[in-house]
């Protein structure tokens, strides 16, 4: 089964293709290790071990300073669980809405070196994630007349 934590190139240009004007959502799916592994950033370990909750705190403690500067937000934080229509062996554990006011601004919060020194809190923290962006429509829009 694969397992996404980061973005591709590919991915990136994807999104920076599709020609997104105004604010965008991204819809984060996170699902936490028991404990979190940090052996890709040893100097961001503690001494005892943690879990991924207490990890991805410690990204989200450092992340929200520099996600408020660049005009972002969260517009919604919440526990998660299995699927009432998924597959009934898939389980996400968090799901967070963050909104930017731009794909510009993304870009600037996402590339900031000072946020960049934490993100290895967010890889030690996931065993798998999934991150959406989301552009608000019309409901014509979405789902065009006939």
């Amino acid at each position: 089964m694969a397992v996404y934590l980061e973005a591709t190139q590919e991915s990136g240009r994807a999104l920076f293709t599709r020609g997104i004007n105004g604010s965008v959502v991204m819809l984060n799916l996170l699902r936490f290790r028991k404990i979190a592994d940090y052996s890709a950033a040893p100097q961001l370990a503690p001494q005892m071990p943690i879990s991924g909750e207490a990890a991805y705190r410690r990204y989200m403690d450092l992340t929200m300073p520099h996600l408020e500067k660049s005009g972002g937000k969260v517009l919604f934080l919440a526990k998660g669980g299995s699927f009432f229509i998924g597959p009934s062996d898939e389980k996400w554990d968090a799901a967070i809405l963050v909104q930017q006011s731009s794909l510009k601004s993304f870009l600037e919060f996402a590339s900031n070196p000072e946020y960049m020194a934490g993100v290895r809190h967010r890889t030690a923290a996931l065993e798998d994630s999934r991150l959406l962006p989301l552009v608000e429509a019309s409901i014509d829009e979405v789902f065009p007349k006939a």
